[in-house]
């Protein structure tokens, strides 16, 4: 699409949510001239927004196109600190962001292993089958 055109962002709903270490709040996005705008340049406008020195404490997601184009509604939270972002946020948001790493697991060895424990009840599931005594 290129990368011409102008984009204007505006915060609403915003809330500080002392719990949780965030600010949290619904972007507005309206765009001109441009296909779907990268998070990434969502993330650093914010930061010159609300004045954030480490864009990795900055999640945005949830984002719609309204019909027609020209507007993006999503959600967007900045936290405090990045260790209040690790402890809080989804791993699936962290690994994102680039955070925290994806759990590489085989499916079928999973499934195995869940297929075998359904023969056992109770503590055997944890602990194993008991030994017959001979």
């Amino acid at each position: 699409m290129g990368g011409e055109g102008t984009i204007n962002i505006q915060t609403r709903k915003y809330m500080y949510n002392a719990l949780l270490g965030r600010k949290q709040f619904v972007i507005d996005l309206t765009h001109t001239k441009r296909g779907t705008i990268p998070k990434s340049e969502i993330r650093a406008k914010l930061a010159e927004m609300y004045k954030v020195q480490d864009e990795n404490t900055i999640a945005v997601f949830g984002f719609r196109n309204e019909f027609g184009g020209g507007k993006i509604t999503g959600f967007g939270l900045i936290y405090d600190d990045l260790a209040q972002a690790k402890k809080i946020e989804p791993r699936y948001r962290l690994v994102r962001l680039g955070l925290s790493t994806k759990k590489d697991a085989n499916r079928k060895q999973l499934k195995e292993r869940k297929n075998r424990q359904k023969k056992y009840r109770g503590l055997c599931k944890i602990n194993g089958p008991k030994k017959k005594k001979n």
